[in-house]
């Protein structure tokens, strides 16, 4: 009598257990190592450090970030990966309060370097017939409560490609949470600390963890394993710069983040959206 084996797992579903912001960042740091081995050169045109020049000058002082003794650095110019990701964001913060979403999500597509789901529903609204009341947060949030889009607080969807806007922009923005306190532990993190897969993860288990069932955590925190430790981040996110360099302009990045992420949360608790999901 043969023993019975379970069938295997699909591939995707380690991928789709993932937050997705979380997937991406592993993404990013697994893709960039393969393009550094074959070509010698860190993410972006102008980060690109010829074969056998030192990418990062690492110093032996560690703590807050401090200002750059030079121009700004290339991560943060144009072609940036931090420029990059966060142009768009900062560019969401429109001067009469509101979050545009066009910019935001153009933001997070920068960011996770990859189109999931939540994006590409919210996207097909801003897109989209009623594409004129997806023009800001604000709009959006009107639209939604006149016409009778908005979900019970607490209610999940039976097809959450049919979620209100409202609400996946609830979701984005818990993990716009954990990518800021991430990014703002990694560049602030003192030497002999815990590392980046560490604060990481505790960045996670702050912002939302709380809202993810008990597999999902689970399987964000071996992610997290997978980590680099704090100085491969700070190489891969601002090549060619010395470490205080490397800090203060993931400092500033989360800066923005930080910046996003309060606008939002005003605008959502104001409208009693905070609960939606």
């Amino acid at each position: 009598m043969g023993v019975a084996v379970r069938p295997q797992a699909p591939r995707h579903w380690f991928r789709l257990s993932i937050p997705p912001v979380i997937f991406a960042l592993l993404l990013l740091y697994l893709s960039a190592r393969s393009l550094g081995v074959r070509s010698g050169c860190g993410l972006g045109a102008q980060a690109c450090v010829p074969e056998g020049t030192a990418p990062f000058q690492v110093r032996q002082e560690s703590g807050p970030p401090e200002a750059p003794e030079r121009k700004e650095p290339p991560c943060l110019g144009p072609q940036g990966m931090l420029g990059r990701m966060m142009r768009p964001f900062r560019a969401s913060l429109n001067p009469e309060g509101d979050v545009g979403l066009s910019p935001y999500l153009a933001g997070w597509r920068a960011l996770v370097e990859e189109a999931f789901t939540k994006v590409t529903a919210l996207e097909a609204r801003v897109h989209g017939r009623d594409a004129e009341h997806y023009l800001s947060l604000v709009a959006m949030a009107a639209w939604e409560l006149r016409t009778g889009l908005l979900e019970q607080p607490g209610a999940v969807p039976r097809d959450p490609a049919r979620s209100s806007g409202s609400r996946t922009l609830l979701l984005l923005h818990r993990a716009l949470r954990w990518s800021q306190l991430c990014l703002h532990r990694v560049a602030t993190g003192v030497l002999g600390g815990p590392d980046a897969g560490a604060q990481c993860s505790d960045a996670y288990s702050a912002a939302l963890g709380p809202h993810h069932p008990w597999l999902v955590r689970q399987a964000a925190h071996l992610a997290f394993l997978a980590f680099p430790g704090r100085r491969r981040l700070l190489e891969l996110a601002c090549p060619g710069t010395t470490e205080a360099e490397a800090r203060a302009a993931l400092a500033r990045a989360a800066g923005t983040l930080e910046d996003v992420y309060n606008r939002t949360q005003g605008l959502l608790a104001e409208r009693s959206l905070l609960q939606l999901a």
